[in-house]
């Protein structure tokens, strides 16, 4: 460890560690445009520089290794002008439409011109004009307002492996493109939405749904059904200035009802639909001589994934359709049925927090005589927004519970939000398929945790059962890169696209604190924790389901319903 004098406090770092990271640590907050922790600094954006006794430049604090006896100066008249100034040139190519940007009054680069006082526009010339991509049904680019920082470059080819988009042109024709500069709907993207999340402008954004929901809710002659998925109630009332990780579902549930939505139904059932049905094609698998590893198909991004990079593993991916699908399908027959509602009059809306979800719900594989499961999805953000425009505050309100026949859920269900959780759910529910009994310990912490690939073997009867968890989409390579060399042990294998899960989806609030990423996954295992029904075999709901109208997992009209088929795509890359 090495001391070193920052604003004449000295503080301790150890030596060859970026100063930016030691400022931050020392409670000096320093601003920056381009630095994402965790990955090698590129010092693009400049507007972490500071002043060091000794040199006669600035130097970026992200990319300079600190040095015993070093002085730094991190807000000299020097440094904050030189900042005003790079923020007052990004501004001069930048739109002025603030009050118009789904990013207004969250935006990093409003925020910096707030915080620097810049007033007025000091340098002028002709804007480059960019075209609008508006060609994915999940996201959105907006050239115009990107500032060039590299964060969706980055997010997209380092962590998530991917690489659909990078830098294209030179000097002041430098821009972000997909291969060809053709539109994202053919480009290499699985829509995952963490490019959103690190942009700190409005550059990038969800295809957004808001305008066709609120006309069907205004709509008398069509019946409005909503689900929420599991991640959803230990996220949005952070945006509320509730406790990160708190469970809100009560509360939420309400808020839809205010908002006039004629059902609320909880994502979570029909996540205990999908173990069982998940599960038994497991067990069939394993006992039949199927193809495995089997690899779990909840997350949209990694299926688009499959589909592109590895369609030679298609074959290994669950047949299951979502949550999401399953529950828009059974909305749709059963529900309908049920109520008396012909299905087309039914607008079926999924609030999710992932952006691919959107893709999902838009696939041809996803409906029932030309009838969507799904008729709109909406992210975590655009939710807030709608219960925001409707003056509600979710921490004013009163808990209530979702309706039947899709209200009750398991917690197993519930850990569907997490990384693990639904290896988790899906070991629990195995265990009594093969063997009629509970597990003696249902918590399963080797599959826990934001490690990239966990794995993990248990017991079930005679069978030990080998289980791997890839914890965003960006390591599955690695594993199916064993996989198709010849590795043979494994039996089954979670991925999921993002970071932590779905807790950490594409579609959740700007925020890429991991902090409260770990939070929201400590609320769905202490929801698991306290609960009375923690497998998903154990919702009575589920059983009555299959009692009134499919029949039994895997069975004839089940395969209908819940499960589809994938095919090789064809992608610009």
């Amino acid at each position: 460890m090495i001391n070193i004098e920052v604003n004449g406090r000295e503080i301790e770092a150890e030596k060859g560690e970026m100063l930016l990271a030691v400022l931050r640590r020392a409670g000096v907050e320093i601003p920056t445009l381009c630095n994402i922790e965790g990955l090698t600094p590129t010092g693009a954006c400049r507007l972490c520089v500071v002043e060091i006794d000794g040199m006669n430049g600035l130097v970026p604090s992200c990319a300079y290794p600190v040095a015993g006896g070093m002085k730094v100066q991190t807000h000299s008249n020097r440094a904050v002008q030189a900042r005003k100034t790079i923020v007052e040139l990004l501004l001069a190519d930048h739109p002025d439409d603030c009050l118009y940007c789904v990013r207004n009054k969250n935006c990093e680069l409003q925020d910096l011109a707030e915080n620097l006082g810049v007033r007025q526009r000091r340098y002028k010339g002709a804007r480059n004009r960019k075209h609008q991509d508006v060609s994915s049904p999940a996201i959105e680019r907006d050239p115009e307002k990107c500032i060039l920082c590299g964060k969706c470059v980055r997010v997209c080819e380092e962590i998530q492996g991917v690489a659909a988009i990078d830098f294209s042109g030179r000097g002041s024709k430098t821009h972000i493109a997909t291969a060809f500069d053709e539109g994202m709907n053919v480009s290499s993207c699985i829509y995952c939405g963490q490019c959103i999340k690190v942009c700190p402008t409005g550059a990038l954004r969800e295809q957004s749904s808001v305008k066709r929901v609120m006309d069907a809710i205004n709509d008398p002659d069509v019946v409005v059904v909503a689900q929420h998925a599991p991640a959803i109630s230990v996220t949005i009332g952070e945006a509320f200035n509730m406790e990160a990780g708190a469970d809100v579902s009560g509360a939420l549930t309400t808020a839809l009802r205010r908002m006039k939505f004629d059902r609320v139904f909880d994502t979570s059932f029909s996540a205990d639909l999908t173990i069982m049905e998940e599960g038994s094609e497991l067990v069939s698998r394993i006992t039949n001589g199927g193809k495995l590893p089997m690899m779990t198909s909840c997350s949209p991004g990694w299926i688009k994934y499959v589909e592109q990079f590895f369609p030679d593993f298609i074959g290994n991916l669950s047949t299951c359709k979502s949550p999401q699908q399953m529950m828009g399908a059974v909305i749709k027959t059963y529900f309908a049925k049920r109520e008396g509602i012909d299905p087309s009059k039914i607008f079926s809306v999924a609030i999710m927090p992932c952006t691919a979800k959107k893709f999902e719900a838009a696939r041809p594989e996803m409906a029932n005589n030309g009838n969507p499961d799904i008729d709109a999805v909406l992210t975590t953000r655009e939710l807030i927004r709608m219960i925001e425009m409707r003056g509600i505050d979710l921490k004013d309100l009163d808990p209530d519970t979702a309706d039947t026949p899709f209200g009750e859920r398991s917690t197993a269900g519930k850990l569907f939000g997490a990384s693990g959780g639904v290896m988790e759910a899906a070991i629990r529910s195995a265990h009594y398929l093969v063997t009629g009994g509970e597990m003696d310990e249902l918590d399963v912490q080797n599959v826990r945790g934001m490690e990239g690939i966990k794995e993990t073997s248990v017991k079930i009867g005679d069978l030990e059962l080998k289980v791997a968890v890839v914890n965003g989409v960006g390591n599955a390579s690695k594993l199916l890169k064993e996989v198709r060399e010849g590795r043979k042990d494994l039996h089954f294998i979670e991925v999921m696209t993002c970071q932590g899960g779905c807790v950490n989806g594409g579609g959740q609030p700007i925020d890429t604190n991991l902090d409260n990423v770990r939070a929201r996954l400590k609320g769905l295992y202490k929801l698991d924790k306290d609960s009375a029904v923690r497998t998903s075999h154990s919702n009575e709901s589920i059983e009555r389901l299959y009692d009134e109208f499919l029949g039994e997992p895997l069975g004839e009209k089940s395969h209908h319903l819940l499960h589809t088929t994938y095919t090789e795509r064809d992608v610009v890359k």
